[in-house]
């Protein structure tokens, strides 16, 4: 669990972390270089989930042996199914990180949302439903390790 209190913003109680797969912590279908270790490090603390539609087919190959949960989503309706994915876990203890338009429902559901740019770029419209945006996913998972960096960003 992460637990960290923000003046002017709220007490992050997290026990799950969700995640997109394609353009969040991989690119093109293959993980981004240091993904998995950080994961790996993050799940003493977090639930992993990563939701995905897996465009490339390489998602489970990719993630085995990681302590995750892998959700393979359908083509359509993924907004709404990782909005449900999130809502089912707990919306108010999870930490949601991803960057496509389809990523916005749970982004602006979670405790916590998180939009990267990263190379494919960010959807505006999750862009404006995450608290914090950033450039790499490297850095906004280690946001989660050093949860003071949290407090200097949302605090008011």
């Amino acid at each position: 669990m992460i637990d960290v209190r923000i003046p002017g913003f709220c007490r992050l109680r997290l026990t799950h972390l969700v995640l997109d797969y394609n353009g969040t912590i991989a690119l093109d279908g293959k993980p981004i270089a240091g993904v998995r270790k950080r994961l790996a490090a993050l799940s003493a603390r977090l639930s992993i989930h990563v939701l995905t539609a897996d465009t490339f087919g390489t998602a489970a190959k990719s993630l085995a042996g990681l302590p995750l949960t892998l959700h393979v989503l359908a083509r359509s309706g993924q907004d709404r199914a990782k909005l449900r994915c999130v809502e089912a876990l707990g919306a108010s203890r999870a930490v949601c990180i991803g960057n496509g338009r389809n990523d916005r429902l749970m982004l602006h559901a979670a405790a916590l949302g998180i939009v990267l740019l990263e190379r494919e770029g960010a959807a505006r419209e999750s862009l404006l439903a995450a608290d914090i945006a950033v450039a790499r996913i490297d850095e906004a998972l280690d946001l989660l390790d050093n949860p003071l960096r949290l407090v200097a960003t949302l605090r008011s």
